[in-house]
């Protein structure tokens, strides 16, 4: 069989120099030439890992040495490991202590009487794929992490059958006045007008039996201060620990309704001005330049400095209602954009 040809840097923790070499021979048979490094005591492998903390892609961990053992064991030499896999090693058949051992978090556990070449070249090679995984889980958790926590908006994520607040981010924290600890304290009802608890019990009792993707709606919300506030939330349900939870973004819309609804009733006032101009404006015009005409046609010999007169008024009466018209028109386009909006 073609032998492994990565070098892998192994280090073994183990007192007896017969179950090294044993160790050392099972590793021959799968690794071409593996990089073995022997420690007897804790304190030694203390040292040795210490000097050379990335060094090693593996350590096998002997349960009884002459100055740790047991549990206090593993404790020490996993934190000393960072992210290096580590796999105990012992003589003594005990299935509660392996799985106490696994949860305290050694990659595996092996019993020297069953070791085998087979064995331990999978238990390496298992061993340092899970590292990687694992490495690669925690990336990704990190990145979602940083975007839930760095986003400008307020996020957060509640539990859909308490509605208790189980993550906030730090725009949230700022921009609704309550601390994180604060919020992990409160739910959903605390943060909403007493009024409108009802719409919102029903609105969860809805999420409930649909699936929540990306889905927009309109709410007020109260600050700590009291305020309220107008948001557009969007939500996605999600599991988050376990637990059937909703992660919801939040948009405080209220400057921007504020914004539209001061435009919308500027544009009200224009057409008004607009329809008193094109209407109430336009009569007395219209007598006026009727009054014009008839002067023109009851004194048809009139001195110069009259008729220059007369030229003068109408020629400002024209003038007068081509403004009214061209307000009139751009009222029009005023209230074709209200209708469109609408």
């Amino acid at each position: 069989m073609r032998k492994d040809e990565k070098p892998y840097s192994i280090l073994i923790i183990e007192d007896n120099l017969g179950d090294y070499f044993l160790i050392e021979e099972y590793l021959a048979e799968n690794i071409l030439a593996p990089q073995l490094q022997r420690t007897e005591t804790f304190q030694a492998a203390k040292k040795t890992i210490a000097d050379s903390p990335a060094k090693f892609d593996i350590i096998f961990l002997d349960l009884s040495l002459p100055d740790l053992s047991g549990e206090q064991l593993i404790v020490e030499v996993l934190e000393l490991a960072g992210g290096t896999p580590v796999v105990a090693l012992t003589g003594f058949s005990d299935l509660e202590f392996s799985m106490k051992s696994m949860a305290l978090g050694v990659s595996d556990y092996l019993l020297k009487d069953e070791l085998t070449p087979t064995i331990l070249y999978k238990t390496i090679i298992y061993s340092i794929q899970r590292k990687k995984f694992t490495e690669q889980i925690q990336r990704s958790e990190k990145r979602y992490s940083d975007l839930f926590q760095l986003s400008p908006l307020p996020m957060w994520v509640f539990e859909l059958d308490t509605l208790r607040f189980l993550s906030v981010n730090r725009a949230a924290v700022n921009h609704y006045g309550y601390s994180e600890k604060e919020f992990l304290s409160m739910d959903l009802t605390d943060i909403r007008p007493s009024e409108e608890i009802g719409e919102l019990k029903k609105s969860i009792e809805d999420a409930k039996k649909a699936h929540l993707s990306n889905l927009k709606k309109i709410f007020r919300h109260r600050k700590k201060s009291g305020e309220l506030i107008t948001v557009e939330t969007t939500v996605n349900r999600l599991n988050f620990n376990g637990k059937e939870a909703v992660l919801v973004l939040v948009n405080d819309v209220t400057e921007r309704n504020k914004y539209i609804e001061t435009v919308e009733k500027q544009n009200q006032t224009f057409l008004e001005i607009a329809w008193i101009q094109s209407h109430v404006v336009r009569a007395p015009l219209a007598r006026l330049l009727g009054l014009v005409n008839l002067l023109e046609s009851e004194m048809p010999d009139k001195e110069p400095e009259i008729n220059s007169l007369m030229g003068f008024i109408k020629d400002s009466a024209f003038e007068l209602d081509e403004i009214i018209r061209d307000i009139s028109k751009k009222s029009e386009i005023i209230e074709h954009l209200d209708d469109n909006d609408n």
